[in-house]
């Protein structure tokens, strides 16, 4: 077993958050959502709100053209975009410039929770990445490209940052999930170094590599209740929160799986088990102020 280094307050406190002055909303960071399909329009909801909730001052949101009149009601803080749409419900792949356009007068995108057509959103982030020029989040069907070409954020240098599960880490590596589940801290970082990217492997105990050091980390905290429909798009929205912030692809990371446990924990403890994705996003504020060590 690779050693690794646990995420705690102590490492959080020497990787502290932007803290925004009076610049208004642009100096508290603007974030791009791309995410949704017809099928689940609540991912692209979920992701969006824990942006917010994050502490980011701008939100944009790119969704399926059927899909966003119901976004944007569900989310009034957003400006919405509709983007072209397949047959299938997948956002296609004709979307790419409009996305880039957006992403680029922004300060992070996010994208892939909740896209539908795994063939046709691989089609999507591989054009999408090659013109995206800020750091990106990408999460769930949006990983399937990186099996066929490895390098398309490498221009980037590290500053994307993906979060697989086993079952997405063994598709992007060519592995079964067994061998994933088996050796996840070689996997994460032999991850990373393919992708140049900072890889969030999820798991009961979550790994994270950074391309440009050797440090593993990891973060055993969080509860059962975490493995509930939605969670991981919540996990997207904090951490994309927290880059368009300006924090460091691998300090966002961080900050936002250790979040993202503590506040299952917090609803654990409130309500038990069965709490739902939908209750995370209202525990990070508090949580931030908790753990910078702030009243």
């Amino acid at each position: 077993m690779r050693d690794s280094v646990a995420i705690d307050v102590a490492l959080l406190r020497g990787w502290p958050l932007p803290v925004p002055g009076d610049g208004g909303k642009d100096e508290r960071g603007r974030v791009f959502v791309v995410a949704g399909s017809p099928q689940m329009p609540g991912a692209v909801i979920l992701c969006a709100t824990a942006a917010l909730r994050a502490g980011a001052g701008k939100l944009q949101i790119g969704t399926t053209l059927s899909a966003a009149p119901h976004v944007a009601a569900a989310v009034p803080e957003a400006l919405v975009v509709a983007l072209d749409e397949k047959r299938s419900g997948a956002i296609a792949r004709t979307a790419a410039k409009t996305i880039d356009r957006h992403a680029n007068a922004a300060d992070a995108l996010v994208i892939g929770p909740g896209l539908s057509d795994e063939a046709e959103s691989a089609r999507l982030i591989e054009a999408v990445a090659a013109g995206v020029r800020v750091p990106v989040v990408i999460d769930a069907a949006a990983l399937g490209c990186f099996a066929r070409r490895p390098k398309v954020v490498a221009h980037l240098r590290g500053a994307a940052v993906f979060t697989p599960h086993a079952g997405e880490m063994a598709m992007m590596l060519r592995r079964s999930r067994d061998e994933i589940e088996a050796d996840p801290q070689r996997y994460a970082q032999a991850a990373a170094e393919r992708f140049g990217a900072v890889v969030v492997l999820k798991g009961a105990v979550t790994y994270i590599a950074d391309p440009r050091e050797n440090t593993l980390y990891r973060n055993d905290r969080g509860d059962a209740g975490l493995a509930t429909c939605g969670s991981g798009d919540v996990l997207a929205g904090i951490i994309g929160g927290l880059v368009a912030r300006g924090t460091a692809p691998l300090h966002a990371a961080a900050w936002g799986v250790y979040l993202h446990a503590r506040a299952g924990d917090a609803l654990s403890q409130r309500i038990g088990l069965g709490f739902l994705a939908r209750e995370l996003p209202a525990e990070v504020p508090p949580l931030m102020r908790e753990l910078a060590g702030s009243s």
